[in-house]
């Protein structure tokens, strides 16, 4: 059964992470420099793909043992520290 509300949700929370990252950028400068351009469309939705089905797997056996949240104070943890330390990569970049 699909729920769709769950279907939507997910849709748009990866849409939007993905907007402006380094992954659709690359993808990016790869439909630039190559041809066909099919060929990066179908390497990149394939690897986003296999990616998303690891994600949904291990969320899967990650919440059989831990309650969810822990995961999601770790999913928040995580993504604060990334934050911190790509704004002091940023800041040393622009003082270089």
């Amino acid at each position: 059964m699909i729920d769709y509300q769950i279907l939507m949700t997910t849709f748009g929370m990866v849409f939007l992470a993905e907007l402006g990252d380094k992954t659709q950028l690359a993808t990016f400068c790869l439909a630039a420099d190559c041809d066909p351009k099919l060929s990066v469309f179908i390497g990149a939705a394939l690897a986003l793909l296999l990616s998303t089905v690891i994600a949904v797997i291990f969320g899967s056996v990650l919440s059989k043992y831990l309650p969810e949240h822990y995961v999601k104070i770790a999913a928040g943890i995580f993504f604060v520290v990334v934050g911190i330390w790509m704004l002091a990569n940023a800041a040393k970049a622009v003082a270089a």
